[in-house]
């Protein structure tokens, strides 16, 4: 579908715009408005999509207040979840696939005590909220040609190199190096490409 100047998408079930702070170049391709309800960023750009870039309905960019994702040229995203509190950087004609999620955070506290707090201060309606605890983050940087297969995960910290390859249903806790292909939970090195 392509995108209307008022930042629609012509026919779109979802009825609100693209948000400012996300940017894009030539000959993209967006399913749905309603992959970018998620973006609280108050960085401009907060997601800046390249030229050729394919993203499907199923995906969702959730970008906190101090996030920032780029996706590079000519990549696709089908059904991904890419969660960026800090940063995360998609490299160029990278195929990152359904239910896949690529978090840059833990979201919630380790420690037993700081993590009834933090669900203390997400409560909706409860009065005098504490606030919430520091969360670490630590950005995600995808090379590359890189293939995410369906239902992975990549936590924070993480960088996958160059031409690699994440089989279905890894769970990637440590840096991919090029020209790799990881599967497993905790993902790990299967063979070379």
């Amino acid at each position: 579908m392509s995108l209307l100047p008022n930042r629609r998408v012509q026919g779109d079930w979802y009825d609100k715009p693209v948000p400012e702070n996300v940017v894009w170049g030539k000959r993209f391709y967006l399913e749905t408005t309603q992959v970018f309800r998620n973006v609280k960023a108050t960085k401009n750009p907060a997601v800046c999509i390249g030229n050729d870039v394919s993203v499907y309905s199923g995906c969702s960019f959730s970008i906190g207040l101090n996030g920032f994702c780029s996706v590079g040229d000519f990549s696709l995203l089908n059904g991904a979840l890419i969660m960026a509190d800090e940063e995360i950087v998609i490299g160029k004609h990278c195929l990152i696939s359904w239910n896949v999620g690529l978090a840059d955070s833990d979201f919630h506290p380790v420690e037993p005590a700081l993590r009834m707090q933090d669900s203390i201060a997400l409560s909706a309606y409860y009065p005098n909220k504490p606030p919430r605890p520091r969360i670490e983050t630590r950005p995600i940087r995808i090379g590359d040609n890189v293939w995410i297969g369906m239902n992975s995960v990549v936590l924070k910290g993480v960088t996958i190199g160059d031409n690699s390859i994440v089989a279905a249903g890894s769970i990637v806790t440590h840096d991919v190096p090029p020209n790799t292909m990881v599967a497993g939970n905790p993902a790990r090195v299967v063979k070379a490409i």
